[in-house]
């Protein structure tokens, strides 16, 4: 309920709705004549924190210091997603797959080819201008 792109899927939403469906409000309306109308778009931290959400709890990047940590905990139906993640020059790109249709829980990661011996120390974030492949498997 509160992705607002839900709120939006269909034209009967839209007209409903009648925000931006890519801006979390901070109303939804339950009295006549504006039930499910949305209001107070952009005036609220909400999407901030849904952005935080989705990424440090559903997809399970959280930076701590130097370091990237992934932890993903999504739906077994999910065969993974992909992040591009930039740090200062550098950009990494991280392909999670998700073989075994778990919800949770690493079994490998590669950096640039090469498997990390303790995945769950993390991914040593270095600002070398260079671009980086990285491979998460669950399981």
């Amino acid at each position: 309920m509160l992705n607002p792109v839900n709120r939006a899927a269909s034209r009967a939403g839209v007209h409903a709705y009648k925000v931006e469906p890519y801006v979390v409000a901070a109303d939804i309306y339950a009295e006549p004549p504006h039930v499910r109308r949305g209001g107070w778009t952009w005036y609220t931290g909400a999407a901030g924190w849904m952005y935080r959400a989705a990424l440090e709890t559903m997809l399970g990047m959280t930076k701590r210091g130097h370091m990237l940590h992934v932890a993903p905990c999504i739906p077994p139906r999910w065969f993974g997603f992909r992040v591009r993640y930039r740090h200062g020059a550098t950009d990494y790109e991280i392909n999670v797959e998700n073989p075994h249709s778990v919800t949770g829980g690493v079994a490998r990661i590669d950096l640039d080819g090469v498997r990390l011996e303790n995945p769950e120390q993390g991914i040593e974030l270095r600002d070398d201008g260079e671009a980086h492949r990285v491979k998460v498997v669950l399981g």
